[in-house]
Order: structure tokens, then C-alpha cells, then sequence
């Protein structure tokens, strides 16, 4: 083989089939823990990868439900945000006149500046430390780009990114259901609360692919990439134990039954951590290296619990989160090792089953990954996802009498989908592991210390707010590093 993948989310399998179109033999390797976990292949590429991957447009095209949210409001109804902009206005006016009136406003200057950051994304990161003249080529071009949204279009982006996002929520609407349900795609996936800074811009990433006034990635229609693609070879029970290195450089992988793959290039999709320090010898590492490794804050706050209800739910997907206040004191509880009695809750209708009834995959959140009293015992499991079911039954009576039939706490996720901590984006997507400094400066350009072992998984630039995307940019790396090697031996 020439390269081995390991693993197969969206990332991986992009990462995959570029190499084999450049003329590469690929086998992707599916086994072990580091699996796409549920909501790894949340969202499509879009069209500019989607092109670079040979795909056309009904091969990418996801599931785009309306109304796309639905918020059940203390006072009894709710408030459904729809793709169509009147009716979303319509419905917020019920709440606030004011608001429903700066809502498209709102929803514009968003569209704008999000479509700056996905140019930013769809590029390697990057340096603003380096002298080189691609690189300064590099942020020149995005210099322009930026320059291109106009003074205020330029002055939101520079306020959006570092920013709270409940100070920019408080700063366009007064309504606390609508600024409850707008910062839950802020605090997402996070152990921070809507009042930490760099959430604004989380906000800002769940616009990525959307329609303007949508904030949340829509569900994937992208299938098995790597196994429609000639030249790769997808092998789904085959999980990797080792990666093997001589004279440090990459050979190949040793996988748990005892086989060996030679290969000349691996790319790993799992987190740095596990591919740098368990399934490659840390002795290959320089040791302060090996430090700023372990050091990669990957925070998880979340548990995943499927319900079971009798009937279907009437909604595609509901969040519970009244305010700002009841977002900042969940996020209190996991910062101080104690699950919330009353979590953050995004619950997703699912499909129905061969039983009759209906799957709702529930993502609570603020659930520590570190208790601050006791461990994670098979009580403490089923509390989470009692609390899940209070705080939906409470506000969508409906769900009432739903069966808990599992729950995945952080340390689950950890065990079953190599999330570390729990974090689905393996390294936190906060301003201080961001753009060249994701998840590490020194691994920013998805190469690592060992030559031909890259990484290509959500902790990589640009995470996981863009599907396939840092798959894509790991392989353009590979693709330009054989490129210069080549080079270098004909000279």
C-alpha cells in the first residue's frame, strides 16, 4: 500500500479518496475505537470540496427538516424557527417585536461574515508568525477576503470571534428563549458556559452550510466515500494496534490480529494524543513535544442518551435551553465536577424502529467527564438520563413516559469512539487551539515529528465545523509533500 487511513469518519474517507484520485493505493482501516462516533459526520462538504472530491450534488445533499429548531417556551408553546425567513419572523414576533424586526438584519450580517470564515477554513491555516512568501502570500489573501465584507461586515467579524456569545446575542435581541436557543449553538459540544469568550464564533460556525437564519449543521447525506472510490480498500473489522516506525520514519501499521501493513504514509484520524502517544512509541518524540501533546485541553461535557417513545415526536429537532442564565448555571455544575439537574438538551427525532417504536438520540449537556465526588457508576448513568427526560417531558409533554434505554457518559465516549474526555472535536474549538494553532502550532500543517505519519481527524484544523475539510487539507498536504520530495530527488 502506499497509505494507510485509520479510521473511517468523514474526514478519513475525503482524506482517503483524494490520494487514491492523485494515483495512491489507499486502505482505510475501520476498526477500534477510533470510529466516526455519532454526529462525526454531521453536515456535507461544501461545494468547493465537494468538487475536489468528485461528487455531485445529489451524492452530498442532506436531510434539511423545517422547521429546522423547535424551542418549547416556559409559559407553555413554542417557538419554531423555519428555513423560510417570514415564517421564522412570524414566529418570533409572538415573543418580541423588536427581535422579529432585527431577525433578518441579524441573519444577514451572520451569512456575511460566515462566508468569510469558511474561506478561511477551506485553506491550511494560516501563520501569522511565519516569514515565507507563500505564507505571506497566504495572509494576504485572506487579508483581502476579509477587507471584502466592508467596514461593518470586517468590524463584525473581529467582534464575533472573540467574543461571549451571550454579549453579542444581548447586544441584537431582548428575548430570552430566542438568545437561550441561538447560544446553545454557541456552547455546543463545550464545558464552557455562553458568557466564555470565543463562544460568539461557535455560533457563527453552525452557520457554515446553512441558509441564512439556520444555525445548526444539517443531518448528512454523504455515504461510505471510501468504499465508492477505485483504489481504495476499505477493510471495516480491521483495527490498528500500532503504528510502526523505523530510523523515524513511518513503515506501516501492525494491526490487533497480528498483521502488518507496509505503508510509506499513515494518516491517522484519531486524536493526536492516542496516535502519538499510545499507538505510536513516545520515544520517537522529542519530550517537550510529547508534553504540549498531553497538554491539548480536550474537554468534553456531554452524554449521549437514546429514548425510546411510543409514538413519533412531531418535531426533527428540539432544544432545551430557556436562557442565557439557565446555559451559564449548567455549565456552573460541570466546571465544579457535578452533573446538572437541569441540562442543556438537544434532542434529534429519530428513526422508527422494528419494534414500533421511535428512537430520540439526546445529547445532555453539562455532563463532567471527571466527577468531582465518586465515579461513574451505573446509578450515576441512569440519573443523566432521567435528568434528560424530566427536562424534555417538562416542556414537550409528548415525550412523557419515553423508556431511557442508553446512556454514554464522557468516559463512554472516550471507550467507545476515541473521543478523549468525551470531546467529540478531540481538541476543544476555543480561540487558544484555533486556525495555526490547531491543535498545536507544530502540527497546524497536519504533519507530525515522525516523516510520513500525518494526522487528518476533527482535531485538526478547521475541526469539525466544516465536514471533510481538514480530511481534504491533510491530503493536499501529503500530495504536496511527495510532490517536493520528488522534486528534491531529481535535483
Amino acid at each position: 500500500m502506499d497509505a494507510v487511513v485509520i479510521g473511517a469518519g468523514t474526514n478519513e474517507q475525503a482524506c482517503a479518496r483524494l490520494l487514491a484520485r492523485a494515483g495512491m493505493k489507499v486502505a482505510v482501516l475501520a476498526g477500534g475505537p477510533y470510529l466516526a462516533g455519532p454526529g462525526a459526520a454531521r453536515g456535507s462538504p461544501p461545494p468547493r470540496l465537494a468538487r475536489e472530491l468528485g461528487l455531485r450534488a445529489h451524492d452530498i445533499e442532506p436531510r434539511r427538516p423545517d422547521p429546522w429548531l423547535t424551542v418549547p417556551l416556559d409559559g407553555g408553546g413554542r417557538l419554531e424557527l423555519s428555513r423560510d425567513m417570514t415564517r421564522s419572523v412570524a414566529a418570533i414576533r409572538r415573543l418580541s417585536a423588536r427581535d422579529a424586526a432585527r431577525w433578518p438584519e441579524f441573519c444577514a450580517r451572520m451569512a456575511r461574515i460566515a462566508g468569510a470564515l469558511e474561506a478561511l477554513y477551506l485553506d491550511h491555516p494560516p501563520d501569522f508568525t511565519g516569514g515565507a512568501a507563500a505564507n505571506l502570500v497566504a495572509l494576504a489573501r485572506h487579508a483581502l477576503r476579509l477587507r471584502a465584507l466592508g467596514r461593518v461586515g470586517l468590524e463584525d467579524f473581529l467582534r464575533v470571534v472573540p467574543m461571549p456569545v451571550a454579549d453579542w446575542l444581548d447586544d441584537w435581541f431582548e428575548s430570552d428563549a430566542l438568545k437561550g436557543a441561538l447560544a446553545a449553538a454557541g456552547v455546543a459540544g463545550l464545558a464552557h458556559g455562553p458568557r466564555a469568550a470565543g463562544t460568539a464564533l461557535r455560533l457563527l460556525e453552525s452557520q457554515l452550510g446553512n441558509a441564512p437564519g439556520v444555525f445548526r449543521a444539517p443531518d448528512s447525506g454523504l455515504g461510505d466515500l471510501a468504499a465508492a472510490t477505485p483504489g481504495v480498500d476499505l477493510r471495516a473489522d480491521a483495527e490498528v494496534a500500532r503504528i510502526m516506525v523505523r530510523g523515524g520514519r513511518v513503515t506501516g501499521v501492525a494491526l490487533a490480529g497480528g498483521e502488518e501493513i507496509a505503508a510509506a504514509i499513515v494518516v491517522s484520524g484519531a486524536g493526536p494524543k492516542r496516535t502519538l502517544l499510545e499507538l505510536t512509541d513516545p520515544a520517537w518524540l522529542d519530550p517537550e513535544f510529547a508534553r504540549a501533546v498531553r497538554g491539548i485541553r480536550a474537554r468534553g461535557a456531554m452524554a449521549l442518551v437514546t429514548l425510546a417513545a411510543e409514538s413519533p415526536p412531531g418535531w426533527s429537532r428540539l432544544v432545551v435551553a430557556p436562557s442565557l442564565d439557565y446555559l451559564e448555571r449548567a455549565s456552573d455544575c460541570a466546571k465544579y465536577g457535578r452533573v446538572s439537574d437541569a441540562p442543556f438538551i438537544e434532542a434529534g427525532a429519530g428513526e422508527r424502529r422494528a419494534d414500533g417504536r421511535y428512537a430520540i438520540h439526546v445529547r445532555a449537556q453539562y455532563t463532567p467527564c471527571v466527577l468531582a465526588q465518586g465515579e461513574w457508576e451505573e446509578e450515576r448513568r441512569r440519573a443523566v438520563g432521567e435528568a434528560a427526560v424530566r427536562a424534555l417531558s417538562a416542556r414537550a409533554p409528548e415525550l412523557a413516559g419515553t423508556v431511557v434505554e442508553r446512556v454514554l457518559v464522557p468516559p463512554d465516549l472516550e471507550w467507545h469512539y476515541g473521543w478523549p474526555e468525551g470531546q467529540e472535536d478531540e481538541a476543544e474549538p476555543l480561540l487558544d487551539q484555533w486556525l495555526w494553532m490547531r491543535p498545536l502550532p507544530e502540527l497546524a500543517r497536519y504533519r507530525t515529528p515522525i516523516d510520513g505519519l500525518y494526522l487528518c481527524g476533527r482535531a485538526m484544523h478547521p475541526g469539525g465545523a466544516l465536514p471533510g475539510a481538514a480530511g481534504c487539507l491533510a491530503a493536499r498536504r501529503i500530495i504536496r509533500d511527495g510532490a517536493a520530495r520528488m522534486r528534491r530527488a531529481r535535483a
